[in-house]
């Protein structure tokens, strides 16, 4: 098994430990809605980090986001909504689904024809969830 892979299913359990019965009060209590601030804080922490161009800091930053995606993804899942599995391949779908130049026979000339090609599909996506609200 690769590391990240190791590593990875080590955070999951981790917040399934921290969020069980015997697990910690603190993490226990959290919801989506009160992890909200945290969300904000740390992305704002990674952006100070990428300005002040502190690698070391940004990797320990970005594990900050990556620990609040695993921790609404363990809610999500107490819950019954989703788990982290659904957030993975939802996001894998996504970023196939938006490089047809890549995965796709789409031809792009530049970055700029990606920006276009981009915000058409964008458009599409959101025309989509729109009316399966509606």
């Amino acid at each position: 098994m690769k590391k990240y892979l190791k590593e990875f299913d080590k955070l999951v359990g981790i917040f399934s430990t921290l969020r069980s019965k015997n697990g910690c009060a603190w993490d226990k209590e959290q919801t989506h809605e009160t992890l909200v601030k945290y969300l904000f804080c740390e992305a704002k922490e990674v952006k100070q980090a990428l300005e002040n161009k502190d690698k070391e800091n940004l990797e320990e930053e970005l594990g900050d986001i990556l620990m609040q995606v695993v921790f609404h993804a363990q809610i999500a899942k107490e819950n019954k909504d989703f788990d982290i599995t659904g957030v993975i391949e939802k996001l894998n779908k996504k970023l196939v689904r938006r490089h047809p130049h890549i995965f796709g026979n789409h031809k792009v000339k530049d970055a700029k024809d990606i920006e276009v090609m981009w915000k058409k599909i964008k458009e599409k996506e959101n025309k989509r969830h729109k009316s399966v609200l509606k």
